[in-house]
């Protein structure tokens, strides 16, 4: 008998890119809680050499071995989301954090050879709540603590390769810093004595602990930066400009992308699409200082819907505003 699709990948692949056979799919559904489903489950990771210890939060399910599989499951929810907006309807927070573990915790309910054991498991100690656990699972390579997060950088004007120099649009969060914190404090969550004292009222014996962290690194423009070390070769990116300097070429189609809809590329009806004189005077509208708006560049598909082709952060002119904390 020959070997199936997960069988043949190395473990590196299977750990952190078991799916990249369907890396297109997102583009080719249509409910933006379904792209947004697929981008989280099979797009790649920000980084690939990380100081602490990454994977794939599906590389244990069946799927890896059976991508179709996977890819029949996001066609039938795109054919009828009632399912996953069921379970997103429970979700009360706006963060975009919030909704990007919630959408993971849906695959990971209905992943085949996954059991969700827990989901934000607060750990508490007198009364005081220390950190929660995003997700523990178990599947056939064991029982595993996922961290999960979904991040958006802009790089500095320079070298760029120093992690801390990659800061969020609200200049509030540095790639390092998050590191650091995901390392130190949210992973060892899970081995500490009242993270074990959580556990074990689960019946949950040994375990290991990993992080998954997705997004976009946005570099700037008309400037150059290289990527932060460790970079994933094949991480998302887009751009970002100072106010000042932000111009469109003639005949292309930029509107503004809100906050709940930055994980999935764009899709937009073409009724849905902004013209030029709509997109000028927004923008003439937005006051100076306004934080970073998300941009995107819509081009048709040939189908009569809009596809996202770019994204850039426009951000004020004395952008970085503060220093990140």
């Amino acid at each position: 008998m020959g070997e199936t699709t997960g069988q043949q990948q190395t473990g590196y692949a299977r750990s952190m890119m078991p799916f990249a056979q369907l890396e297109h799919l997102p583009r080719q559904l249509r409910r933006p809680a379904v792209r947004d489903l697929a981008w989280t489950l099979l797009s790649p990771p920000l980084l690939s050499a990380a100081p602490c210890p990454q994977r794939h939060p599906l590389a244990g399910s069946l799927w890896v071995d059976h991508p179709q599989q996977l890819e029949h499951w996001l066609r039938a929810l795109d054919a009828d989301d009632g399912p996953l907006q069921a379970w997103l309807a429970t979700l009360t927070s706006r963060r975009l954090g919030m909704y990007y573990e919630r959408l993971w915790q849906f695959a990971l309910h209905h992943a085949p050879g996954v059991e969700l054991l827990g989901a934000n498991l607060a750990i508490r100690e007198g009364g005081r709540t220390l950190g929660e656990l995003d997700a523990v699972v178990r599947d056939r390579d064991g029982v595993h603590h996922l961290e999960l997060a979904i991040k958006l950088y802009l790089g500095p004007e320079g070298a760029g390769t120093d992690r801390d120099g990659w800061l969020g649009p609200g200049c509030h969060d540095r790639l390092g810093n998050k590191l650091a914190h995901l390392g130190h404090h949210q992973l060892p969550m899970s081995t500490s004595a009242q993270g074990r004292a959580r556990l074990d009222s689960l019946d949950v014996g040994a375990l290991q602990a990993h992080v998954w962290m997705g997004g976009y690194l946005f570099y700037p423009w008309p400037t150059h930066a290289e990527p932060p070390e460790g970079a994933n070769p094949h991480h998302l990116r887009g751009r970002w400009v100072r106010r000042p300097a932000w111009y469109t070429h003639a005949g292309d189609c930029w509107q503004p992308l809100p906050r709940h809809a930055w994980l999935a590329p764009a899709r937009a009806e073409a009724t849905d699409v902004w013209g030029t004189a709509r997109f000028a005077a927004w923008l003439h509208l937005l006051p100076v200082h306004a934080p970073a708006q998300l941009l995107v560049r819509l081009v048709p598909d040939g189908t009569g819907a809009w596809q996202e082709a770019e994204r850039v952060f426009v951000v004020p002119e004395d952008w970085p505003c503060a220093p990140a904390a």
